[in-house]
This record gives structure tokens, C-alpha cells and sequence, in this order.
């Protein structure tokens, strides 16, 4: 099935460069663009895109602020968040409030290809390193409003809430930037279990996809930032 593109950012450049790239791959279709957070917000309702390339920082509506309107209306567009370097304040605050990951600005076509279907389909945190690395620095910022962990006990094996204690060591393990198979092979199951324990996760926190299990993960204090 061909991926539905939708991009949001205020430069006009950065949108015909974006949709250029995308278009001549095989797979995607950039159906829109939008040149602020409220204009992605409508036209997302009324494209129904698969993916949404989203600028942090636009007039009227920042893409923050976008991010949560499209999460909060029960959108199946997956948001992904275009920054123009890695260590973005701003990106760990989309990140909470609904994105599946974010993008570099200078990435290449492959990459960006590549960032789309990765989203898309759901499966898998975007560049796992270094997701992990910004939401390690920047869990930081909202320390003194995490749930501090109950005194003696380790993550990795006792229960989280209403998750096993296997579904709590395969969110950390998310959190930590690991595959489905990498889960497998370190917990030595079928990948297929491990597809079904995320899936059991998500339902159970209430979350959209890996990256929010991430999020919370870190937010949870499930996994120590550093």
C-alpha cells in the first residue's frame, strides 16, 4: 500500500525539496502541504495522511501544539518531527505529546524514505540511538514530576502497573533502543511473542506506538536517563 505523506513547515523550500524526494520514491505519495500547525491540523482531517512530516517551530500553531490536536482528535496519522539537530528541547516535548519520532532536516532521501515507512508501519523506534539519547537528556528536564521507583526494587524485574513482569522488562528494553528481534534474541523468544507482548503493552498503557512506550518508559523512571 502507498504511504500518505502530509508536510507541515513554514519554509517553502524545505516543503518542495521534501515532497521532490519522497514523490520519486517507490511507496509514498506526498498527498499535501501546510505551511503552519493549524493549516496540518485541517488538512489532516481532511487527507488522512499515513504520516505527517511536522516542523517544531511555525506561526499560528507551533508543531507541538499541532502534534497534540492531531493525537487528541484519535488521528491514525503518525506525526514525525522534523528538527535541525539532534538535541532539541523542543522535539522531547513533541515526543510527550504524541509523535513517533523525528527526522534531521539534512537527512538524506534514503533516510527520510526510510524515517516514513519506519513510522508508518509502526514497528520500530526512528534511529534508535539517538531517539534514545534525546529522550535520556531531556527526561532530565521533567525530574521532580516522575514517579520516584519503590524503594528497593529493579525495573527489569518486578512488575510496572498492570504489565507482567515480562512486559515491563520488554518496555525497557524498547526503551532502550532494541528491535523486535534484538528483544528476541536477548530474551531468547520467537519475535512473534515479543510483537505480541509490545501490542500487549500499548493496550494496557493506553499508548499509541513504541516511541510513547519509550517516553514512558524513561518518564516512569523504568529506565535511568544517561
Amino acid at each position: 500500500m502507498t504511504i500518505r505523506v502530509l508536510i507541515a513547515d513554514d519554509q517553502m523550500m524545505v516543503r518542495e525539496g521534501f515532497s521532490v524526494l519522497l514523490n520519486a520514491m517507490p511507496g509514498i505519495e506526498v498527498v499535501g502541504e501546510a505551511v503552519n500547525g493549524r493549516e496540518a491540523v485541517t488538512k489532516v482531517r481532511e487527507l488522512a495522511p499515513d504520516v505527517v512530516l511536522m516542523d517544531i517551530r511555525m506561526p499560528e500553531l507551533n508543531g507541538i501544539e499541532a502534534t497534540r490536536e492531531i493525537v487528541a482528535a484519535d488521528s491514525t496519522a503518525k506525526v514525525l518531527v522534523l528538527t535541525t539537530f539532534d538535541l532539541d528541547e523542543y522535539v522531547y516535548q513533541a515526543l510527550r505529546a504524541g509523535a513517533s519520532g523525528f527526522l534531521l532536516k539534512d537527512a538524506s532521501a534514503r533516510q527520510l524514505a526510510d524515517g516514513v515507512r519506519v513510522v508508518a508501519a509502526g514497528e520500530a523506534l526512528l534511529a534508535p540511538s539517538v531517539t534514545k539519547r534525546l529522550i535520556s537528556e531531556f527526561s532530565k528536564l521533567s525530574e521532580t514530576h516522575r514517579p520516584a521507583p519503590a524503594p528497593g526494587t529493579a525495573a527489569h524485574t518486578t512488575p510496572y502497573g498492570d504489565l507482567t513482569e515480562r512486559e515491563t522488562e520488554v518496555l525497557v528494553l524498547i526503551a532502550q533502543g532494541l528491535s523486535n528481534a534484538e528483544i528476541a534474541e536477548r530474551l531468547v523468544v520467537a519475535e512473534s511473542t515479543i510483537k505480541t507482548h509490545v501490542s500487549r503493552i500499548l493496550v494496557k498503557l493506553g499508548l499509541r506506538d513504541r516511541t510513547q512506550a519509550a517516553v514512558f518508559a524513561y518518564e516512569a523512571r523504568l529506565v535511568t536517563p544517561g
